[in-house]
């Protein structure tokens, strides 16, 4: 699935308070951006996926154009996705960038995933 390039490039505008430690990475059928490792917003489609305190999901998922991610068919509890119609405006995405990044800058470095080497070839 192709995710938006335009709202891509607008994620990147707003997070470069955060370059230093930011990176992204093609997962979920999108492009998710990090913050040392861990995962403040991503792109997929045309919506905008969000990291935020599980403490203040109810809060989050009642604003309007906002709905829980569910890849799996499961709720991700801190994480939602964001309609186009609720970041239209740099103020809108703005704001949303400003929570997820506060929220994630305050977490630890993610540890890398130790990967395992290739299976020799028969």
């Amino acid at each position: 699935m192709a995710f938006d390039e335009e709202l891509a490039a607008r994620v990147r505008d707003e997070l470069q308070p955060y370059a230093r430690d930011l990176a992204e990475i093609k997962m979920f059928g999108g492009l998710c951006f990090t913050i040392r490792g861990n995962m403040v917003v991503g792109v997929e489609a045309e919506r905008l996926m969000i990291r935020f305190d599980k403490a203040r999901s109810d809060e989050i998922l009642a604003k309007p154009h906002v709905t829980p991610m569910d890849f799996t068919g499961k709720v991700m509890n801190g994480f939602g996705f964001v309609a186009p119609e609720g970041y239209r405006t740099d103020k809108q995405l703005r704001g949303w960038i400003e929570l997820c990044a506060g929220y994630v800058d305050g977490l630890p470095p993610k540890k890398p995933k130790k990967r395992k080497p290739p299976a020799p070839k028969a």
